[in-house]
C-alpha cells in the first residue's frame, strides 16, 4: 500500500454549490469571475451566483428535483459555469455532452441518463435539436441559452425570477455530475460522482495545485470533462480567481489571449505542449505573464516537459487521473523540483494506491533504493479515496469490474513505482504491445517520436505482421518542410531502444486521432 506523503484533509458533507460559494463575501462578490477570451466580456462572482440561483429556480419552477438529470451541451464560455452550477444548485445531476459529439452521440447519453432537459447554444441548435426529438425532449424542455425561436432562452429564464429552491440531499450518495467515460477502450459509460467526491478532489489538490486568487486561469480544456469540471472550474471559482474562456482550440487565438488577457495559469493536454515545444508562432507573441503550466489526461514525456519550461521560462508539471476519480489521483507538487518531468508524481491527499501484477494478482512492492535502478517491476495501478466514483450508471457488471470489495479503483493503467514513492505510468493496460513475448509501451515509442525535429506528432500501436504477429507500428505527423521517409523514422527509433522495442511499420498520416481529452485514441488507427 503506498499512501499520499500529504496529511488527509478533512472533507466536509456539503453541496458542491455550498462549498464553492458559502462562505462568498462582498469583497469576493466584486471580482472578476470570468472572462471571455474572444470578446473580453467579464462576468463578476455578483453576477454569476445571480444566474446560478435564477437558473436554479427556472428549473425548480418548471419541476425539475433532486435526481433529475439535465443535459448541457455547451463549449468553454461563460455561461457554461452558470448553467452547469444552477443545474447542480437545483439538486438534478448536470450531465456534461462533448460539444463535437454528433446528433447520435447526444442521442445516446440522453437515453442512457434519462435526461428530462437539454441546454444548449444556437450554433449547436440543430445537432440538439435532433437529439432531443430522438431521446422525448420536447421544444419547451430543450433550452437554446442565446435564444432561438420555438424555444426557452436563458433570458427567458432569468426573467422570471423564481427564487432558488430549498433542496434536501446527501452529498456522499446524490450525483452531482454525469459525465461519460472518453470511450477510448470500450462503448462510453455514465460515471457517477457525488457531491462529495467533487468537493474532495477540489481539497485534496489544494497542496499540489496553487492556483491563487490573483491568477489568471485560462481555461482551454473543456469544462464538459471531468478535467476542467474540476481543475480548472471549480478550482479556479474555489479560489476566486479568474477564469478565461475558450470555446475551441487555435494556436494564434491561443497565444493571443495568454498574451492579451495575461494570463498565468495554464491547463493542457499534452497536443498542446508540442505546439508549446516546437511551434514558430510561439516567439510572436509575449508569453511572460505565464507562472505555471500543468499537463494531463494523457502521457507527458520528460524531455517534451523540458523543452516547454525553457522555452516559456516557466514550471511545468505533470499530473494524472481519469473520470471515474473526479479526476485527480497524482501530481507533481510545485516544489518537488526533484521529481522528473515525465513522472506523475506522487498520490494527492487522502489517496491510497497498490500495485498489481497483471497476471498473477499480486500485490507489488516498492523498491529499495539500490535495486534495479530503484524501479519497481510494473502492475495495474489501483487508487482508493474519497474522489473514486460511485459507480457506472446502470452497469453493475462493469462497475463490479472496476471497483473492488476494498473500495480500490481499477484504473487500467500500467505503472511502476521508484525508491523516492514517484509514480510512472507505463501506458494503458489494455493498449500494450506484445512483441515476440515482450511488452512494448507505445506511450514510450510516441515520446520518443516527438523528439525528432521533423516530427510534429505521432502515434503507436501494435499492427499485425506478415505473419499475422503482433509489432509496432508508428502513424508519423511531419512538420512542415520535413524529409523523412519509413526508414528514417525506423532508423531513428532504432538507434535509442531495445530491439524489441524497434518500430517495424510506419505510415504518414495529417493529424493523429485524439479524444477532446487530448488522448490518443488508437482504436481509430488500429487495422489501417
Amino acid at each position: 500500500m503506498y499512501k499520499s506523503p500529504f496529511a488527509d484533509e478533512t472533507i466536509p458533507a456539503v453541496s458542491v454549490y455550498e462549498f464553492l460559494f458559502g462562505d462568498i463575501t462582498e469583497d469576493e462578490l466584486e471580482r472578476i469571475a470570468l472572462v471571455d477570451g474572444s470578446s473580453g466580456a467579464e462576468t463578476t462572482y455578483r453576477q454569476l451566483l445571480g444566474q446560478i440561483n435564477g437558473i436554479a429556480g427556472a428549473l425548480s419552477a418548471r419541476g425539475v428535483a433532486v435526481g433529475d438529470v439535465v443535459g448541457l451541451l455547451c463549449p468553454n464560455l461563460p455561461i457554461f459555469a452558470s448553467v452547469f452550477h444552477g443545474i447542480l444548485r437545483a439538486g438534478a445531476t448536470a450531465t456534461t455532452i462533448n460539444a463535437l459529439y454528433t446528433p447520435e452521440e447526444i442521442t445516446t447519453q440522453l437515453k442512457d441518463s434519462g435526461a428530462t432537459f437539454l441546454f444548449t447554444i444556437s450554433p449547436m441548435l440543430a445537432q440538439a435539436k435532433a437529439a432531443a426529438s430522438a431521446a422525448g425532449i420536447d421544444d419547451e424542455h430543450l433550452i437554446v441559452i442565446d435564444g432561438a425561436d420555438g424555444h426557452p432562452s436563458l433570458k427567458d429564464l432569468l426573467g422570471e425570477q423564481a427564487p432558488a429552491p430549498e433542496v434536501s440531499f446527501d452529498p456522499a450518495t446524490q450525483v452531482a455530475v454525469l459525465p461519460y467515460s472518453s470511450g477510448t477502450t470500450g462503448v462510453p459509460k455514465g460515471v457517477k460522482l457525488s457531491h462529495t467526491n467533487l468537493v474532495a478532489n477540489v481539497i485534496q489538490c489544494k497542496p499540489v495545485l496553487d492556483v491563487e486568487r490573483d491568477d489568471r486561469v485560462l481555461a482551454l480544456l473543456p469544462f464538459f470533462h471531468i478535467y476542467g469540471m474540476t481543475v480548472l472550474l471549480n478550482i479556479a471559482l474555489r479560489k476566486r480567481a479568474r477564469l478565461v474562456t475558450m470555446p475551441k482550440f487555435d494556436l494564434a487565438e491561443f497565444l493571443r489571449i495568454i498574451q492579451d488577457e495575461e494570463c498565468t495559469y495554464l491547463f493542457i493536454a499534452p497536443p498542446i505542449a508540442v505546439a508549446l515545444a516546437k511551434h514558430p508562432l510561439i516567439d510572436a507573441y509575449d508569453l511572460s505573464s505565464v507562472r505555471a503550466i500543468l499537463s494531463g489526461a494523457a502521457p507527458f514525456d520528460t524531455a517534451l516537459a523540458q523543452a516547454v519550461a525553457k522555452r516559456l521560462g516557466t514550471r511545468v508539471r505533470q499530473g494524472y487521473g481519469m473520470t471515474e476519480m473526479s479526476p485527480v489521483s497524482h501530481v507533481i507538487p510545485p516544489d518537488r523540483d526533484d521529481i522528473p518531468l515525465g513522472s506523475i508524481g506522487v498520490p494527492i491527499a487522502n489517496i491510497e494506491c497498490k500495485l498489481v501484477d497483471v497476471e498473477t494478482g499480486e500485490e507489488i512492492a516498492a523498491p529499495e533504493a539500490d535495486t534495479n535502478h530503484g524501479m519497481s517491476e510494473p502492475g495495474e495501478l489501483l487508487v482508493r479515496g474519497p474522489n473514486v466514483m460511485l459507480g457506472y450508471l446502470g452497469q453493475d457488471e462493469a462497475t463490479r469490474q472496476t471497483l473492488d470489495a476494498e473500495g480500490f479503483l481499477h484504473t487500467g493503467d500500467i505503472a511502476t513505482i521508484d525508491s523516492n514513492g514517484v509514480f510512472w505510468i507505463v501506458d494503458r493496460l489494455k493498449e500494450l504491445i506484445k512483441y515476440k513475448g515482450y511488452q512494448v509501451a507505445p506511450a514510450e515509442l510516441e515520446a520518443l517520436l516527438l523528439t525528432h525535429p521533423g516530427i510534429a506528432d505521432a502515434a503507436v500501436v501494435g499492427s499485425p505482421d506478415a505473419d499475422g504477429q503482433e509489432v509496432p507500428k508508428a502513424f508519423v505527423v511531419l512538420a512542415p518542410g520535413a524529409q523523412l521517409d519509413e526508414a528514417g523514422v525506423m532508423s531513428f527509433v532504432a538507434e535509442h531502444v531495445a530491439p524489441h522495442k524497434k518500430v517495424r511499420q510506419v505510415a504518414f498520416i495529417d493529424v493523429v486521432p485524439k479524444s477532446s481529452s487530448g488522448k490518443i485514441l488508437r482504436k481509430d488507427l488500429r487495422g489501417k
